[in-house]
């Protein structure tokens, strides 16, 4: 008897010594999560310096007006947009008016801009037409760039610089004179 209660205490120690048996792993089925993220499109004009410019207006010649006007265009633009254009426009082609009596008007003709960044680095009159843009004939392009893939996302800064030249308008009567010029962009 003491033989087995030997043998039996042996098999127990050994039993405690030997390594547990080899487990294998156990997964679970895969769990997803959907990820969904939006960065939206947008374009912004901002005037970020003066919203008013003032002229002294010189009898059948050209005057400066007293400041420029900072413009300053945001975007974040999708892959496939080509050019970002900012247009600058008044409603009619009466550009400013003098309400009278009797009324009178200065025409977007004898208004001109440029900005020496933009499209029109020298003068130009606002008479043009710029699809989606603006006013047919009462309209003219400030600046355009070229969408690339470095520049889908920018923020510029641009002077549009203006005068009234009344060459081509020597009868203009005296007057206060008031017009508002829009500006505004356009993503191609």
């Amino acid at each position: 008897m003491k033989r087995g209660l030997y043998a039996l205490t042996a098999l127990a120690f050994a039993w405690l010594l030997c390594p547990a048996g080899a487990q294998g792993q156990i997964l679970t089925p895969q769990a997803n999560v959907t990820l969904n993220a939006t960065l939206t499109e947008t374009l912004s004009v901002t005037l970020t310096g003066v919203s008013l410019v003032n002229f002294t207006l010189v009898p059948g010649g050209v005057a400066a007006g007293d400041s420029s006007v900072a413009i300053q265009t945001s975007w974040v633009l999708r892959p496939n947009r080509t050019d970002v254009k900012v247009v600058g426009y008044f409603d009619t082609t009466n550009a400013l008016t003098d309400p009278g009596p009797p009324a009178a008007n200065i025409a977007s003709a004898n208004v001109f801009g440029r900005v020496a960044t933009g499209t029109p680095t020298t003068f130009t009159a606002f008479t043009g037409t710029v699809a989606g843009v603006g006013t047919a004939g009462a309209s003219l392009e400030l600046l355009s760039e070229t969408i690339l893939g470095n520049n889908k996302t920018k923020t510029r800064t641009d002077n549009l610089d203006l005068q009234i030249d009344l060459t081509t308008a020597p009868q203009q009567p005296a007057g206060d004179y008031s017009g508002v010029l829009r500006i505004q962009a356009i993503a191609l």
